[in-house]
């Protein structure tokens, strides 16, 4: 048996493809990468939420895994849709690994500084500094995250604001010079997991072998609740919406919210149930921020990005 990888080319991205083929082969199964470029590495000119699409980093690699040019595609966890296109699942998550933001820099960041400006195209994160520092600056920066270092350092902007997962993966540990609390900055659904999807017609001893390889079954409880949350909501890139699940003492704890553009506005909740109520929790906790002024925040939000 022979498992055809589908990824994106970035260092990144090979990362994770080089992980999994790494699963496979303790199990005795094959593979071989293949890279394919998506729209969001080709329109770098724009931020991702104003490409328009929700499948921005993975709708050609869906048209190849259709095709059946590759068995699986593999994934950061956190740049799924919320809803998959028929056909579609992801069968497996990756253990997690930290999943909090952080900065990277070449110098020292006081958040007091009036002149700070922060490299970022993430709405959520720019929703959360425009309520804790609203002084502070953004500028979007696209590309690999070399590329991105490499623009900061010629002077684009004093810091970069990115998931520490990422950083970590790429070996940048000794640049980063602020953790964010993941309790006040919560992360982004599905934030240090890399998944595992396929196309219907896979066979249920290739998916069998997969999902022993590579499935953590505690981060899957945990991701299934925050999709299943993100679902409800309808969230994709270009929404600031956040969700963290965690399992402690045999219970799963789900937080998640939205919080309006320019910050002011913030739906919180959380709620614990057991690993196996995950996705209704999901559920539970979506109709309660939309109930409690989700609705309109989200309704606010795509009034102001139809009218950019």
């Amino acid at each position: 048996m022979k498992i055809k990888i589908g990824t994106r080319g970035s260092k990144l991205a090979l990362w994770q493809a080089y992980f999994v083929q790494d699963r496979l082969a303790k199990e005795g199964v094959e593979s071989e990468i293949i890279t394919i470029e998506t729209t969001g590495d080709k329109r770098l000119d724009v931020t991702i939420s104003k490409i328009g699409s929700k499948g921005v980093f993975t709708e050609e690699i869906e048209e190849q895994l259709k095709s059946g040019a590759i068995d699986i595609a593999v994934h950061s966890a956190k740049d799924m849709p919320s809803t998959l296109p028929e056909g579609f699942e992801l069968i497996a998550f990756s253990e997690r690994e930290q999943a909090h933001d952080v900065l990277i820099s070449h110098k020292t960041i006081d958040f007091n500084q009036p002149d700070l400006v922060l490299g970022t195209s993430s709405t959520r994160r720019i929703a959360f500094l425009n309520k804790h520092f609203p002084h502070v600056k953004t500028v979007a920066v696209r590309g690999n995250l070399q590329t991105r270092i490499k623009k900061m350092k010629s002077g684009v902007c004093d810091a970069l604001w990115l998931a520490y997962a990422g950083a970590h993966r790429m070996g940048f540990d000794d640049m980063m010079v602020h953790h964010f609390d993941e309790n006040e900055f919560v992360p982004a659904v599905g934030q240090g997991s890399v998944t595992i999807e396929v196309y219907r017609g896979i066979s249920d001893e290739k998916k069998a072998l997969i999902r022993k390889a590579t499935n953590h079954p505690e981060t899957e409880q945990c991701l299934l609740a925050e999709r299943s949350y993100l679902q409800i909501m309808n969230g994709g890139c270009s929404i600031p919406v956040y969700g963290r699940a965690r399992l402690e003492n045999g219970q799963l704890t789900l937080t998640g919210g939205i919080i309006s553009l320019d910050g002011r506005e913030q739906v919180s909740q959380t709620y614990t149930s057991s690993p196996n109520e995950g996705p209704e929790t999901g559920k539970k906790l979506a109709q309660y921020v939309l109930d409690h002024g989700g609705k309109e925040i989200l309704a606010e939000i795509r009034k102001q990005q139809a009218e950019d």
